[in-house]
């Protein structure tokens, strides 16, 4: 496994450290309707999806259910996983317990459709309705893709991810500097980068995870293509915890 740099959460807070003010957006229109219309584009350069399908190769359980929350037509994941994921949602034959089945949630039906790994596909607006259905069941990881600054009940929505995992499990939130900036909350567009990932690990340890670590994946700051390789690639981390068994 690649040697991340990676760095240790510590809670700063006696208690969540977010307001409702701290949440509001700029657009506070239906998201239903703003997301309405398929867009069927990557939100992150080909560099970062290539070093976030390797991060999930070895982060991510090879077999068992993964939640994509906050889903699209693409869920970035390496062509091993994928491999398994796409044949447990054709219900082609696999041997028992080896499986792999990937639930989408998300809020465009036609880029839900569009994912092939999806085995199950669930259409939910998580700042109208953060808590999960109870048909997703148990889960053994979940990941969501540079869309956690989108959420407006982010304890919430995280809270209902933590209940469905199983014990041991893993969440893992992928955040660039990419956004909608009106549908972004507000707070994350006045802070700074490292802010925003102290700002997530906050949403994560309020929400019962614990071993909340910052794995950076790209710090944008190498050079890339582009005229005199002065184009950089974006940026990307990881802000990952687990569901720690019960004592």
């Amino acid at each position: 496994m690649p040697a991340y740099p990676t760095v240790a959460y510590t809670a700063r807070h006696a208690s969540f450290p977010y307001t409702e003010r701290d949440l509001l957006r700029m657009d506070e229109t239906s998201d239903t309707d703003f997301y309405a219309s398929p867009r069927f584009v990557t939100h992150i350069d080909d560099n970062a999806i290539s070093l976030l399908r390797e991060y999930y190769l070895h982060s991510l359980p090879q077999k068992g259910r993964i939640l994509d929350f906050c889903s699209s037509w693409i869920s970035h994941f390496p062509q091993e996983l994928e491999e398994r994921a796409v044949a447990s949602a054709r219900e082609e034959q696999s041997e028992p317990g080896n499986s792999l089945e990937v639930l989408g949630a998300g809020m465009n039906k036609r880029e839900l459709d569009a994912n092939p790994i999806l085995k199950v596909r669930i259409l939910q607006d998580l700042n109208i309705d953060p808590k999960l259905p109870e048909s997703v069941g148990s889960i053994d990881a979940a990941t969501c893709v540079v869309s956690i600054d989108y959420l407006t009940k982010p304890l919430e929505a995280l809270s209902s991810v933590h209940i469905h995992l199983k014990p041991g499990g893993s969440v893992h939130l992928v955040i660039s500097n990419r956004c909608f900036p009106t549908k972004a909350v507000g707070r994350w567009l006045r802070i700074s980068e490292d802010e925003r990932l102290e700002m997530a690990g906050d949403y994560l340890w309020w929400s019962g995870f614990r071993d909340v670590e910052i794995v950076t994946l790209c710090d944008g700051k190498g050079k890339g293509s582009g005229w005199f390789g002065l184009q950089r690639h974006d940026p990307l981390w990881v802000v990952r915890g687990k569901k720690i068994e019960a004592t």
